[in-house]
């Protein structure tokens, strides 16, 4: 795998794209502080762009299986690295309305790019290397984030805030480059020839699921990390509130992210010993007990703990999950499954999100986070009591295909 210059292009290009993405969400955060001052009018900012990326979904999954998937990602690259240039004229103006432009074409840009990629994914190495590939793709976009975040705040003091979307307009373009360099062979009914379905959207889509069970509950129990994900950002908050203490924070980022890249760098050794489902259940289990453990979250070290064990089983969870998608769904779907995937994880972040806002107030973190631990862990339970029959349902249709 690691002679294949395509896993170096998008590994690369990953990195260097994320590094560009963190560096503009900082720089947003910065310009929103300065131009914005209620903070629900900053939400809905970052709402519309999240509604837009969802708005084109269907478009999204449609165009990813009728057309190239490179030419996907090219054209989604030149839009990302044209909407920086929305975002520079908001700062010399001044406008949100500009800022506004700048992350709805962005999040379209997503929409279209993260569906392309992940059926690009299983083009460009043997099934055997997919799960690994899909850890370290996975480690590499963690790097990514951790570097970009601290290197935003290190040039925020260094240099004039619209440096930074300079910087982050480099790494697009650079991004854009990578791609073109990218060669794998896609079948003639890939590109296009079977147009016919591929006009048919989301509503081909769903018979698919349908007949393979073992999709339909992998989806599902793809929204068990969600449940935690949502709100992590307020939870960390309170948990620092509780605590009373600044530096928990940074604490827990540190611990959540490293577990994670050790959890997606290990999944390949763990894969021999066990099969994806077996790792796929003992992940969501020990997401839910993770959270469980969030009761003792006013014990600075048993909320480390949390974080650790949450971190190390999603990095275990997130590589078997697209592993599991892009080889047992057809290729043919794979365009407009992963662009539905997409589509259902936006809308449930976005839920979970005003529900742990919701919780928070009204019961208190000690008492939300038992909550989703219980509602995880018997959703583990539930599809663990069903995946004999799930999987043999999938096994049946395979063979009659």
């Amino acid at each position: 795998m690691w002679r294949n210059k395509n896993v170096w292009i998008l590994l690369s290009g990953e990195f260097i794209a994320g590094l560009g993405l963190w560096l503009g969400i900082i720089g947003n955060l910065e310009f929103m502080q300065e131009k914005v001052p209620s903070d629900f009018l900053k939400s809905l900012l970052l709402a519309a762009g999240l509604l837009a990326g969802i708005a084109v979904g269907p478009l999204a999954g449609r165009l990813t299986d009728q057309m190239s998937k490179k030419t996907v990602m090219l054209a989604s690259g030149f839009v990302r690295a044209i909407s920086i240039l929305f975002m520079l004229i908001a700062i010399q103006t001044g406008s949100v309305w500009w800022m506004l432009v700048f992350l709805v074409c962005l999040q379209i840009a997503a929409a279209f790019y993260f569906p392309a990629l992940q059926a690009a994914i299983p083009l460009v190495v043997a099934e055997k290397d997919l799960l690994q590939l899909n850890g370290v793709h996975m480690n590499v976009s963690t790097l990514s984030r951790i570097l970009g975040t601290a290197l935003a705040g290190i040039l925020l003091v260094l240099i004039p805030l619209y440096m930074l979307y300079v910087l982050s307009l480099a790494a697009y373009i650079i991004l854009f480059v990578f791609t073109m360099f990218l060669q794998f062979e896609e079948k003639k009914k890939e590109l296009g020839t079977n147009t016919k379905s591929a006009e048919g959207g989301f509503k081909e889509v769903f018979p698919v699921i349908k007949m393979l069970p073992i999709v339909f509950m992998t989806l599902v129990m793809s929204l068990i990390p969600l449940l935690f994900i949502g709100g992590f950002n307020l939870m960390v908050i309170n948990i620092s509130e509780l605590q009373d203490s600044s530096a928990i924070k940074g604490w827990i980022y540190t611990a959540e992210g490293i577990s994670f890249m050790t959890g997606a760098f290990i999944i390949k050794q763990i894969n021999f010993k066990f099969s994806p489902y077996k790792i796929l259940f003992t992940s969501s289990l020990a997401i839910g007990l993770s959270q469980l453990l969030l009761y003792f979250a006013n014990i600075p070290l048993l909320t480390i703990a949390a974080f650790s064990l949450f971190g190390f089983s999603v990095g275990c969870f997130f590589p078997t999950a697209a592993t599991i998608f892009q080889t047992k769904v057809p290729k043919d779907f794979h365009g407009r499954f992963f662009s539905f995937r997409n589509m259902l994880d936006r809308v449930t972040f976005q839920v979970v999100l005003l529900l742990t806002g919701f919780l928070l107030d009204s019961v208190g973190l000690q008492l939300m986070c038992v909550l989703f631990g219980i509602l995880s862990i018997v959703m583990t339970g539930l599809f663990f009591i069903k995946s004999p029959q799930l999987r043999a349902g999938t096994e049946s249709q395979q063979n009659a295909g």
